[in-house]
């Protein structure tokens, strides 16, 4: 289910500071800083292309990573890290120790199946998709690469909550106090003013026989 761990070669820096950081990257390396689990934070450089490929080719803040710095293999979970807003080049990782029982919050992207057999999908209905990733507290060394959720037997008007979806052991949605919709089935745009029409008509006329009915008294 998950996506495969993979090991990054690092250098510890010595010198922090912005300059230092510009000249890193000129030669063709990220600044990074591993933090967490009680230990002072490590500032180290990794290879440009390597972190740039893991980053673009998906899952990069759910996959466990191992970082040999100079001969020391650290487990990390990437928690976070920069782009260029202009150019989308990698400026900065942030990483965080992996231990023993270590908990992380991450989002885990949603993922749908039998769309196809779905009823309201087949008569026409819409899949409103209300929240594509889901954020889950989890132990660091069993994140979910995606949530499943099955759209069997849905028609149009009826919602698929957290609560419809199987999770495995140990990982929990950080919105506890409420049964969260994750997607909808929507009228499709023709049907919808349709049928909104009618209802409203029909509110209209149950309005009129009530003050009738108060004429009476």
């Amino acid at each position: 289910m998950s996506h495969q761990s993979y090991e990054l070669k690092a250098e510890a820096r010595e010198r922090v500071g912005k300059g230092s950081a510009r000249a890193i990257r000129r030669n063709g390396k990220v600044p990074a800083v591993i933090y967490g689990e009680k230990d002072a934070p490590l500032s180290i450089t990794l290879p440009y292309k390597e972190v740039s490929m893991k980053i673009f080719g998906g899952g990069f803040l759910t996959t466990i990573a191992t970082i040999d710095v100079d001969g020391k293999k650290i487990q990390v979970l990437p928690k976070d890290y920069q782009l260029d807003p202009v150019r989308d080049f990698v400026m900065h990782v942030d990483f965080l120790r992996i231990g023993k029982g270590t908990v992380v919050t991450v989002n885990v992207p949603v993922h749908f199946i039998n769309e196809e057999t779905a009823p309201g999908i087949k008569r026409g209905g819409v899949l409103n998709v209300v929240r594509h990733e889901v954020e889950f507290t989890c132990p660091a060394t069993a994140i979910p690469d995606y949530i499943e959720v099955d759209l069997d037997g849905m028609d149009i008007g009826d919602s698929a909550h957290i609560s419809a979806v199987k999770l495995p052991a140990g990982v929990e949605p950080t919105i506890t106090d409420r049964d969260f919709t994750i997607a909808t089935i929507a009228a499709p745009a023709g049907l919808k003013s349709e049928e909104s029409e009618a209802e409203e008509g029909a509110e209209e006329e149950a309005e009129v026989e009530e003050k009738e009915g108060e004429g009476e008294e």
